[in-house]
Order: C-alpha cells, then structure tokens, then sequence
C-alpha cells in the first residue's frame, strides 16, 4: 500500500503548482496556489481553533482535505459564466460580488459538488480504505457544515480569502477588495472572526 501512499502524495502535490484562479482572473502578478492557500487556512484552523474550544485534529484535518478535490477539479470561482465573454463585463464582475438567482446558486453548487466529488474519489481511489474513507467523509462534512468544525473552516476559508486581498491591495492600492466585504458580511458570523476582520480593517489603515 506504501506505493498508492506515494502516488497520492505526488498528486496532492500539484496543489502548490496549480494558481488560484481568483487572482489569475484579476492579473496578480505571481499569484498564490492552492496549496499556498490550504497552509495559512490550516494554520488560522489550528490557532483560532484553539481559541473557540474546537477539536484541533479534527479541525486541521478538515482544513487539510476541504480542496484536495481541486488537483482535478481545478479552482472554480464565482465569475465562471463571465469568462470567455466580453473582457469589459468580466473586468466590471470583478469588481464586485456576483449576484445570482436561487435557481443559478442551485444548479451552480450541484455541478461544482458532482465534479470535486468524482475529483475527489478518483484521488483518492487507490489509498488504503480507512485514509480513503476519512477523507471523503471530512470532505462532505465540510460541504454540508455538518460539525462545528466544519462551519468554522467554510467560515474560515472566506477570512483567509480577504486576507490574502489585503495583501494583494497592500502591493497595489488599485486592486479591488470591496467585493470580500461583501461576501464576509453574508458567510461571516462567528464573533472570533468578525473580531479578527475588524483589526484587520484597522490594520489596513
């Protein structure tokens, strides 16, 4: 089993070659990959974690798995159905958060979850079954936030996200990040986090 171990693990890797689409969309120049993302988003699960009484191993463990699908599946953003289109429309998205009907958000989400899925099984297909089932199982507990740990990483994931636009804007005071309020303020609820976006508003200044 050691060889499939190994072979998952080479795969996995790509993660630190493979860019976060959000950022490629609005020329960062140099722009973080996922796994560059999984890091800091583990990080943030293990010391805020700790501060909310969380179960750490199970937190780190979920913040770990939530985008593996993505070695296949890609890195899918909210802005998929302006790309291809007219540039000026995309670069006018961009500049804020998308809006879209419940019907779209519906079909949107169930398309995303059918291809990370089918990423994700055949990933993971060849691992050792307890790894392999663990895995899967986190990774639809992150889906369905179905655990206070899970909530606590989706709201996460977001946070890391401003985060890095900060970051971005930090380097270039034209980089747009009105468009993370907005979502925070919709995804956003834990009062740790809402605190940790307020200094960091403060920060900013």
């Amino acid at each position: 089993m050691m060889k499939e171990i190994v072979n998952f693990l080479s795969e996995v890797g790509k993660l630190k070659d493979i860019k976060r689409r959000g950022w490629i969309l609005r020329n960062v120049k140099n722009p973080e990959t996922i796994a560059d993302h999984t890091f800091r988003l583990a990080i943030m699960a293990w010391i805020l974690g700790e501060k909310k009484g969380l179960d750490i191993k199970k937190t780190m463990k979920i913040a770990l798995a939530h985008d593996l699908c993505e070695v296949y599946a890609g890195d899918v953003t909210p802005y998929e159905k302006f790309i291809g289109g007219d540039k000026a429309e995309l670069a006018r998205a961009l500049k804020k958060w998308p809006r879209f009907s419940k019907k779209e958000k519906i079909d949107t989400a169930r398309k995303k979850h059918k291809k990370e899925l089918a990423s994700l099984k055949k990933l993971t297909a060849k691992l050792p079954e307890k790894i392999k089932r663990e895995i899967i199982r986190l990774w639809f507990e992150y889906e369905n936030g179905s655990s206070a740990e899970a909530r606590f990483i989706r709201q996460i994931d977001k946070l890391e996200n401003l985060l890095q636009a900060f970051e971005y804007n930090k380097r270039d005071k034209k980089f747009p990040i009105d468009a993370w309020y907005v979502e925070i303020r919709e995804k956003i609820d834990d009062p740790l986090l809402i605190e940790f976006i307020k200094l960091l508003g403060k920060k900013k200044k």
